[in-house]
């Protein structure tokens, strides 16, 4: 049974959906999950995770997010990207440097509301399905950290440019540059947006679709996926006996005094001598969360 982390170059066009269903294909892996869904003219890092790995998608300790988009300024679309019907425009020409300035506001803590166009959900469904249904919805605010952001280029003829934004997860980049568009006294909209980082996975280790099925085609398949620990490389290690590993794996409670490497309480990853999940340490230490079976620890 395959299990791990294969971190995809996602290709536009795709959905994160869509990725899955082919991977299942050429893997011949049904329980495969993801973090971090892409739109479908984004392309940039998109991690998958194969088998009991899966369990690792909703608790990475790495939130961050890097991207490279691509924007337009002088109208506005209902999807907040040139994929949209244009709902407004504007006459107005900016030059480099009231984008610089406005760019620079975005640093920081902030609330950002969610765009239509986008998975959050409201009453129990998507805001995309209501938006394509031709209908709006009450949304919340949410906080976004914008750690870095800055323009790459801007050709003040087309109104055209490129910025590259380090973020925390739950960012929209759409929703980013139309906000930029308001500050500016305009309007704007992403031409196109490629992830360059996402949750501990940089582009440079991803593979396309096409390089995983040569992989699999050689027998090569192996080499590209990652063992799910090296998600939480930052947290100490424990290192279990096999007595100690048989009672963990069945729900015993350890005592921290006779655990090899036991210090401060928090999370740990524990090895029995493969590993076995991640332990959290308190007056005990107990299973927080599996890697070894199909129930969540």
């Amino acid at each position: 049974m395959i299990s791990g982390v294969l971190p995809v170059d996602k290709p536009a066009g795709f959905t994160s959906f869509d990725v899955i269903a082919k991977l299942r294909g050429i893997l011949g892996e049904r329980r495969l999950g993801h973090s971090g869904t892409l739109d479908p003219m984004a392309t940039g890092v998109l991690p998958v995770f194969i088998g009991a790995a899966t369990k690792a998608a909703d608790i990475l300790p790495d939130q961050t997010k890097s991207y490279r988009a691509g924007f337009v300024l002088g109208f506005s679309t209902d999807t907040q990207d040139t994929t949209g019907k244009v709902s407004e425009r504007s006459g107005l020409k900016v030059a480099r440097e009231d984008v610089e300035r406005e760019l620079g506001g975005f640093w920081g803590i902030s609330m950002q509301l969610p765009p239509m166009y986008s998975a959050v959900k409201v009453g129990g469904k998507r805001l995309y399905d209501l938006a394509r249904e031709g209908k709006t919805a009450e949304r919340t605010p949410r906080k976004i950290e914008i750690s870095e952001i800055d323009l790459l280029s801007f050709d003040e003829k087309t109104q055209s440019g490129e910025i590259s934004v380090c973020c925390s997860k739950g960012t929209y980049i759409r929703t980013l540059i139309n906000d930029l568009g308001e500050r500016l006294g305009t309007f704007g909209a992403m031409s196109g947006l490629r992830r360059t980082y996402s949750q501990g996975f940089d582009i440079s280790a991803c593979f396309t679709l096409d390089e995983i099925q040569s992989a699999k085609d050689a027998g090569r398949l192996n080499e590209l996926i990652m063992p799910v620990e090296i998600c939480f490389s930052g947290y100490p290690a424990l290192h279990l006996s096999p007595e100690q590993a048989r009672m963990y794996k069945n729900g015993v409670r350890l005592d921290p005094k006779r655990v090899r490497g036991c210090g401060a309480e928090g999370l740990y990853r524990v090895f029995g001598p493969e590993f076995l999940g991640l332990g959290q340490l308190g007056e005990d230490l107990r299973s927080y969360k599996n890697f070894w079976g199909k129930t969540d620890g």
